[in-house]
């Protein structure tokens, strides 16, 4: 899979998983001390574990993670679930966002649209969280979720307000 286009309308840029930390705090909006291992730990005992969605890169400008397309995943007619699309959508933005909340903040959804473009049976999907704004109050995410052959199966927009932790 390639990796998309840098996205130029927002100046916040992350650094590869595979760069030393030192590299990666550089212009970053993510934080350079967590790790794709750290975000799979907090899959353990949510609905991102028993779907099998797993991190798989924290990139230059992107959040990306997989997710089966099995029995766990299906509807009864044999199709990837809408459902669990939006899940994995809403999984990749939402943590992409509190990657990059200051510290004192975490962000919340408040908004998720899915529009499902293409039918998947089998395999392994493959999201990828973009940011379109972040911003001190919001923060506006754009999902694009492939299937195996790069095909985009779903779009989503994921819209998170930027709170006080409490």
């Amino acid at each position: 899979m390639t990796d998309p286009a840098p996205d130029t309308d927002t100046d916040t840029l992350a650094r590869t998983a595979a760069m030393p930390d030192a590299a990666r705090d550089a212009g970053s909006i993510f934080r350079a001390h967590v790790s794709l291992a750290d975000l799979n730990a907090l899959s353990t005992d949510t609905a991102m574990e028993p779907l099998g969605i797993v991190f798989t890169q924290i990139g230059r400008d992107y959040l990306r993670a997989t997710m089966p397309v099995d029995a766990r995943t299906r509807q009864p007619y044999g199709l990837l679930h809408g459902g669990a699309s939006v899940l994995l959508a809403e999984t990749l933005g939402s943590s992409a966002g509190n990657l990059c909340a200051p510290e004192g903040r975490v962000c919340v959804g408040i908004e998720i649209n899915a529009n499902h473009l293409r039918a998947v049976r089998n395999g392994v999907v493959t999201g990828t969280a973009r940011p379109l704004h972040v911003g001190g109050r919001t923060q506006v995410w754009e999902i694009r979720i492939e299937d195996d052959r790069g095909h985009l199966a779903c779009i989503s927009r994921l819209t998170l307000a930027v709170v006080p932790r409490s």
